[in-house]
Order: structure tokens, then C-alpha cells, then sequence
């Protein structure tokens, strides 16, 4: 055999003379030697530019050499990974000699490197959009490759299915070894492997049905898989890219279109774990990394899973509805967060329903009875779940002589192990259906949702979940057609005789009559008489709201904001903490781009959709969204380049028409309307967002969104933090952590301030406060107070200086019920400092007491 050695002299003496004496030596070699010949002046081409070289390249890429595996993968490994011969750069400059040998090779083979293959796709897809069409036809090769299903041998699946570039993939193979062996598995998940797109084909359904039935426990492996990625932590996956990135995700490129394969195929399976597996997967998925925020673990797998969930129908569409309605309190990455919006329309008109209806019909009652109880058999002992209003869930165990434990007794521990597990499991999904319930609820609220009687009373005030919310708080009821504000009447849920009554504020009660409509009360659209009646009325009976209502701040429009026109400055102009607002943004659903010390990152735009009343149909009636605007505050670059703090400016509104045309209200009648017609409306497009001016937003719609914004205000101000000066920040915001600290009261402010007027007098230290127009006023043994509503800050009479009470040194925080902010929040925290300056002589933190001597 020549050596390649000699070979490569022969080429270079050949390349002197010219093409066709070239074309003459290689027609002179075997085919073993060309492939020796090709492999040595590839890896030479992948060295340096490929130059003269190029040409032999590009002949011997054009013939028929009967390649191996094993030669296939050399290739395909020194253009890609971590392990490549050439560079990103480099690569994208000499795409078009080194790669169609390997291209050329891995068609050849009886097996190829799919993930390597599918990253040269894309980076010819990118040349080919940026710099020329010639790269299209190689990346049309790459296509009808990458659709090439493999066979492998009886018993072992093809290298390319649950590959080794991830740990998932190992992990299955491990776990699962003889299942996957199984008769036409491997067939089965080559087909799976084909899906590179979020949704599947009908064809390509077809086709992975009939595998699937073939295949030996199919269904079995389809779940197990499943059940494996819903299960995987995220890991440092290397992206095969040209540029060899290393994330964090779940899954490489390979295993993601298998996965995505077998949830599209899982749907064609007629069996009661594909619903909550799939929405396992898309919840997994679609969490942030590290367990929040927008930078998601599996895009691909979360929108591929939400858009499997869109297409249930039936009874399976209303379980789909419950996991689509759960996701977005996790899932905040924005594509993904669109799928869901999407999914949850699309069962919605093949239910003929609007998605809000949908989601009210599909909650579980995780096998609660109509007392709001569920009972567990533990042996000897029965383990109790319950929920009480409004929304407290508590689990305990009941002994055979009828004692009650609050904890798991030893002998459930010890012999009932696996069961407790589960116990507590269940009473973990509780928790969070609860506070999804209560989010749900809150955004009919904000959106003015009204329900016929026969739907709130089944769906809501009956139900065993919900109805601990839902009877907790306000709602008003009308018989008429709800045009005239008047004829409402607000009471709190009051079970009777014949089914459901409204009991007002003064005892009387309005009973709930088969053609009534409700909806939840909102201190908007009442007088101000009406709201002090009410916040009495809870704070005298001691009942606590699932969120707040009957104390939520209202945000009309101001004589300032009727003269900006198209936007509010209202909230502009403060400096905030950047991560903790960013979180706040999150938590209620405002997205955007982060800011830092990166592109584009120097400001950003936050926007929320608000949400629509839940009778409204998807593709019917005007859309409102508003845009927060923040900067960077510049502080130089930290290491990871994220922003530390941020400034405020504007808050704007924008709307855009549904397909359909048409008021909002609806009769209950027409909630009750043909799937079709329905249908069609969804399908139908939507208008472009327009700006809307600040008088033309519906004052609902307005409000709501600047309750969000005083929120990341009230929250993430750094005047809110009472230990910045102690740390010594930067003098150039002192000015401004003076005036949010002790300046004019916010909304909430007011209402904290309101709600003290009415709780101080209950108190020990009656006799030594008072407020006045921004502080509580607490006259202790050594020198007197001031706490400021707003920021919870305190200043020492007579001059006014500062003193840091630290939260975490407040301990008492007295016995008088608080009807919100109860735990931890500025209401309690102002009236614990008030309890412990009302006492300052008898003060043991000896920072404080220093300070105070001090003055």
C-alpha cells in the first residue's frame, strides 16, 4: 500500500502541474487509498488554509469510497465539538472544502454522527441567509440525511438514540437496557428522532403510531423515557455548534428531537398518565434555570410540550387546561409563555368554550369532599388533608381512638413509609393548586370577569379547592344585564337552605337566583363609603382574604396624566434594586430584556398583557397591554456583567383588536355557543398593538398595571432599605433614598395609613401614638418617634436623625389581627417597631440603645 507520507508528495508535485494530472494520481489509487489519502490532506485542510488542496478534496467528496462509522465520526469530529481541528472562524471560511467530505462519508456510512450533522445545518442555514445561496444545496444534503431512518442490529438500538453528548441519554440506556432492546423499539425511536419542529405532521403521526404498535412494550417506553427527562437536572450540555458553546439544559440536540418525538407520540396513546406526563415535561422544561426566570431549561422541549397539550380534546382537553393553567407561575420565558396562551385557545374552541371557562371546568378536586377534607388510610391511623378559607391547608392524623396528631406518628413512619411519601406529595400538589387558584382568581378580578349563577356556584363557591378562595371574598350580583353599575349588589358568599345568598356588609343577605350574574368586587367601581364599610367590616370580623381586595389600591387617572396624554409618569425617577424588581416583574408577569453590561442591555422595555374577562372569547374584543420603561444605573461592570440597580421612567398602554368585532358582554346564552362558530373566531387574526392614549385605557386596565408598578416601587426602592446608608452606597443617591424614605405616601401607603387609624386604638400602646399625614408618631420612655409609612424608616425627635431597626431584631409583633402584610410585610414590620421604640428603655440590642442614647 503507498504511504500517505509518499501520497502527499505525489499531490503536491501533482498540484504544480495542475487539475487534470491531480484528477490522474487519485484515479491511479484504490479506493482504501483514496480514503487514506482523503482523511490525511482533510486533516491538513483543517490545519491551515485549504488552498490547492481543495480541489482533491472536492473530487474525492463526488465519489463512492465505502466509508466506515468510524472514518464518518473522524471527519465529522474535527469540524465540530470540543475536539475540532479548526476553529468556529475558520470553519465558516473554508465551510465549502472541508465539509462535503464529510458530508459525502456520513451519507456513505451504515451509520453517522446525527448531532454533528445537524450542527453543520444550521451553520449552513446561517450562511446561506448572511452570505450566499450556494450553501442551500449542501444544506438540502444535510436534510435528506438527517431524515435517513437507521437500522441497527436485533437488540441494540443505532448509536445515534439516546447518545452520549448529554446525561440523559446514558442515564436511559442504563435504566432501561432490556426495554429498549425490545422488538422494534429501535424503529420506533429512529423515527422519533426525526422531528426536529415543535409540532408533529399528521403524516409523521401516522407513521409513529404504526411503529408504536409494533414495538414491544412501545407504550412502556415511551413513558419510562418521559417519565426520565420530566426527572433530569439541568447539566453543562456541549452545543455542537461551530462555535462549541457549553449550557445548561436538559438534553443535547439529539435527544431533544427524540423527546419531542415520543410526547407527540404519546398522544396518540390511550392511557391516563400522557396528560400529567406531558405537562410534567413542559413544567420541567419550561422553568428557568436554576429554578426561575426566563432563560428556560428546554425551550424546544417546553414549547414541543405545550403544543401537545394544545391539541388534546375531550375530557383529556380539560386535564390539559390544568396544566396549561399551571405553568405560567413557573414558566416566564416568553416564547414558551405564547405556546401556552396559544395551547390554552386552541382546546378552548374545539371545547366550544372560551379558555377561561375551559380552566374553571378542569380544576381538581385531588379527591376532596364537599367539606374540603380527604382521608388517607396509614394502618391504624388515618392522615386527614383539609383546606379552610381562605385557603389554608392543613394535614394531620387521626389515631384509632380518635386523637388527633399534627405530625406523623412513629408507627406510620416506621411501617407505612412509601404511603406518608405519597401523603405528603399530595399535600404538596394542595399548596400549589391552591396558589394557582388564587392567582387565577385574582386575575378575574383585574379583568372584571362575570359568570352566570349556575357556573359560579358549580365551579366556584361548590367547589372543594376553589370554593376555599372563592368564599373568602367579595363579589356583587345583578339580575339585569349588568349595563347599570347601581343594580349590583356586593355581600360575601353565605350558604343557604336553597343554595347560595350575598351577605352584605349590614347583615342582610341577597339570595343568588338561577338567572343572576357575579362578579368579584372591586374598590374601583365602588364609592368610597362602600370601601370603608367593607374594610371595617373584615377588620371587625378578623378575616383574612386570599389576596388582597376589599384593601387593593386603586390607580384612577391623574390631572398630570391627563396632561402627558400617551403616557405616566407617575412611577418615573426612581432607583430600584435591579434583581429583586426583576423577580417582582416576573411573579407578575411583566417580561423583557435584562439589563447589564451587555448589548442592548443599557435599558429595557417591560411588557404585560392585561388579562381579559374570562367570558371573553380568545379572538374577540380589544386587548390592552402596558410598557414599563427602565435604564441601567451605571455603576461600572461587575464580573457577571448584570445590572445592580435601575432607574424608572414611563408607563404606557397600547391595545389591539380582537378578529372579531363587538362589545365584551355576553349573555350567559352565548357562553353556550357552537363549537364552529367559535372555532372560527379563534382562527381568526388580530389587529397590530396601537398606542392608546392614558384616557381612552379602561380605568380597570390602568389601575391594575400601576398597582404592578407602585409594587416594584414599594418593593425594590433602595429608600426601602433601611441598611444602605449603614453600608456606606454611594453618596449620589442619598438624595433620592431621603425623599422616597419619609416623602408624600403611595397608595398602599394610604391604605396602610387608614387601616392603623382603625387597629392602633386595640392596642397596649394606644395612648402613645398618633398619626399624622406620613408618620406614626410613638412616644417612648427616652425620646419620641417617627415611622414612616411608606418605607417603614424611623427618625428620632427632636432633630430627626436616623435610626436602623434591623426587622430581623423585631420580635413582637403584639396580638392585634392584621387583615393584610400579617407576615413579615410593612404593616407588621411598622407596627412591631412601633411596640419596641413605645418601650425603648427596656431595649436589649445594644446597637440600637446606642444609637438612641447617642441621638
Amino acid at each position: 500500500m503507498v504511504g500517505i507520507t509518499v501520497l502527499e508528495t505525489g499531490l503536491d508535485e501533482a498540484l504544480t502541474e495542475g487539475p487534470e494530472v491531480v484528477g490522474e494520481l487519485i484515479a491511479s489509487l484504490g479506493t482504501e487509498e483514496r480514503r487514506e489519502w482523503a482523511l490525511a490532506l482533510h486533516l491538513r485542510a483543517c490545519g491551515r488554509r485549504p488552498g490547492q488542496v481543495s480541489a482533491a478534496l472536492d473530487a474525492l467528496s463526488r465519489q463512492e469510497l465505502a466509508w466506515s462509522t468510524e472514518e464518518s465520526d473522524e471527519l465529522l469530529a474535527r469540524l465540530v465539538g470540543q475536539d475540532a481541528k479548526v476553529a468556529p472562524h475558520e470553519l465558516r471560511h473554508s465551510f465549502m472544502n472541508l465539509v462535503p467530505i464529510a458530508l459525502s462519508a456520513a451519507e456513505q456510512a451504515q451509520e453517522f454522527d446525527r448531532a454533528r450533522v445537524r450542527a453543520l445545518r444550521r451553520t449552513a442555514e446561517s450562511l446561506r441567509t448572511y452570505e450566499s445561496v450556494e450553501f442551500a444545496a449542501i444544506r438540502d444534503r444535510m436534510d435528506v440525511l438527517l431524515r435517513r431512518e437507521t437500522t441497527a442490529p436485533p437488540g441494540r438500538l443505532p448509536r445515534n438514540l439516546l447518545d452520549g453528548l448529554d446525561e440523559y441519554g446514558p442515564a436511559m440506556r442504563a435504566a432501561h437496557s432490556e426495554l429498549l432492546a425490545g422488538a422494534g423499539v429501535a424503529d420506533f425511536l429512529g423515527h422519533c428522532v426525526l422531528l426536529d419542529k415543535p409540532r408533529a405532521t399528521r403524516v409523521w403521526r401516522r407513521t409513529a403510531a404504526a411503529l408504536l404498535g409494533e414495538a414491544e412494550q412501545g407504550a412502556e417506553v415511551v413513558r419510562r423515557l418521559l417519565e426520565g427527562i420530566a426527572a433530569q437536572p439541568e447539566h453543562r450540555v456541549t452545543d455542537l455548534s461551530s462555535w462549541g458553546m457549553v449550557f445548561s439544559h436538559l438534553a443535547g440536540d439529539t435527544n431533544t428531537c427524540l423527546v419531542r418525538g415520543l410526547m407527540w407520540a404519546a398522544l396518540d396513546l390511550d392511557a391516563d398518565w400522557v396528560v400529567p406526563l406531558v405537562g410534567a415535561v413542559a413544567l420541567h422544561a419550561g422553568t428557568g434555570l436554576g429554578g426561575s426566570g426566563g432563560f428556560c431549561r428546554s425551550q424546544p422541549l417546553a414549547t414541543a410540550a405545550v403544543a401537545v397539550l394544545g391539541e388534546c380534546g375531550g375530557a383529556r382537553g380539560e386535564e390539559a387546561v390544568q396544566w396549561l393553567g399551571r405553568l405560567p407561575k413557573k414558566v416566564k420565558n416568553r416564547t414558551v409563555a405564547k405556546g401556552i396562551a396559544k395551547a390554552l385557545g386552541a382546546v378552548a374552541a374545539r371545547s366550544g368554550v372560551t379558555p377561561s371557562m375551559l380552566r374553571e371546568r378542569g380544576v381538581a378536586t385531588l379527591g376532596l369532599d364537599g367539606r374540603g377534607v380527604r382521608e388517607v388510610p396509614l394502618g391504624a391511623y388515618t392522615a386527614e388533608f383539609s383546606v379552610r378559607e381562605p385557603g389554608a391547608v392543613a394535614l394531620a392524623f387521626r389515631g384509632p381512638e380518635g386523637r388527633v396528631l399534627k405530625t406523623a406518628p412513629k408507627e406510620v413512619r416506621e411501617t407505612r413509609a412509601e404511603e406518608l411519601k405519597g401523603v405528603r406529595a399530595g399535600l404538596k400538589e394542595l399548596r400549589g393548586l391552591l396558589a394557582a387558584e388564587r392567582a387565577r382568581l385574582e386575575e378575574h378580578l383585574a379583568a372584571g370577569t362575570v359568570w352566570p349563577a349556575e357556573d359560579w356556584q358549580r365551579h366556584y363557591v361548590d367547589h372543594p379547592v376553589t370554593g376555599t378562595v372563592a368564599r373568602a371574598l367579595l363579589w356583587e350580583v345583578t339580575e339585569d344585564d349588568g349595563d347599570a353599575e347601581e343594580r349590583w349588589t356586593a355581600g360575601l358568599p353565605e350558604r343557604t337552605g336553597g343554595g347560595w345568598a350575598l351577605a352584605a356588609a349590614d347583615g342582610t343577605a341577597r339570595p343568588v337566583g338561577p338567572g343572576a350574574r357575579l362578579r368579584l368586587w372591586h374598590p374601583l367601581r365602588a364609592g368610597g363609603e362602600e370601601v370603608a364599610e367593607w374594610r371595617a367590616a373584615l377588620a371587625e370580623r378578623e378575616e383574612r382574604q386570599p389576596f388582597k381586595q376589599v384593601f387593593r389600591e386603586v390607580y384612577p387617572l391623574t390631572p398630570a396624566e391627563l396632561t402627558t396624554g400617551s403616557y405616566s409618569n407617575r412611577f418615573a425617577g426612581h432607583v430600584l434594586r435591579y434583581g429583586q424588581a426583576r423577580a417582582l416583574m416576573a411573579e407578575r408577569g411583566w417580561t423583557g430584556n435584562h439589563l447589564g453590561y451587555f448589548s442592548d442591555g443599557w435599558s429595557s422595555e417591560l411588557v404585560k398583557e392585561l388579562p381579559v374577562p374570562g367570558e371573553l372569547p380568545a379572538g374577540e374584543g380589544t386587548r390592552w397591554r402596558a410598557r414599563f420603561f427602565v435604564e441601567l444605573v451605571d455603576e461600572g461592570a461587575r464580573g457577571d456583567g448584570v445590572a445592580r440597580l435601575c432607574s424608572t421612567d414611563q408607563v404606557r398602554f397600547e391595545r389591539r383588536a380582537g378578529a372579531a368585532a363587538g362589545g365584551r358582554t355576553r349573555s350567559a346564552g352565548a357562553r353556550d355557543g357552537s363549537a364552529g362558530a367559535r372555532g372560527a373566531r379563534e382562527a381568526g387574526t388580530r389587529g397590530a398593538w396601537e398606542a392608546a392614549a392614558l384616557a381612552d385605557v379602561p380605568p380597570l386596565v390602568l389601575s391594575e398595571a400601576l398597582r404592578d408598578v407602585d409594587l416594584f416601587v414599594g418593593v425594590a426602592s433602595i429608600g426601602a432599605d433601611p441598611h444602605w446608608r449603614d453600608r456606606g452606597e454611594d453618596r449620589a443617591y442619598d438624595g433620592y433614598w431621603e425623599s422616597w424614605s419619609f416623602g408624600a405616601l403611595t397608595e398602599s401607603a394610604l391604605i396602610r395609613r387608614e387601616t392603623l387609624a382603625r387597629l392602633l386604638p386595640r392596642t397596649r400602646i394606644a395612648d402613645r401614638v398618633e398619626l399624622t399625614d406620613r408618620f406614626l408618631r410613638v412616644r417612648g420612655e427616652l425620646r419620641a418617634y417617627r415611622i414612616h409609612l411608606g418605607s417603614g424608616n424611623v427618625l428620632m425627635e427632636p432633630d430627626d436623625t436616623y435610626l436602623c431597626v434591623v426587622e430581623d431584631r423585631v420580635r413582637d409583633r403584639g396580638t392585634v389581627f392584621l387583615p393584610f402584610e400579617e407576615d413579615g410585610g410593612l404593616l407588621s414590620v411598622i407596627l412591631s417597631k412601633a411596640l419596641l421604640l413605645a418601650a425603648d428603655d427596656r431595649i436589649t440590642d445594644a446597637t440600637i440603645t446606642a444609637r438612641i442614647r447617642r441621638g
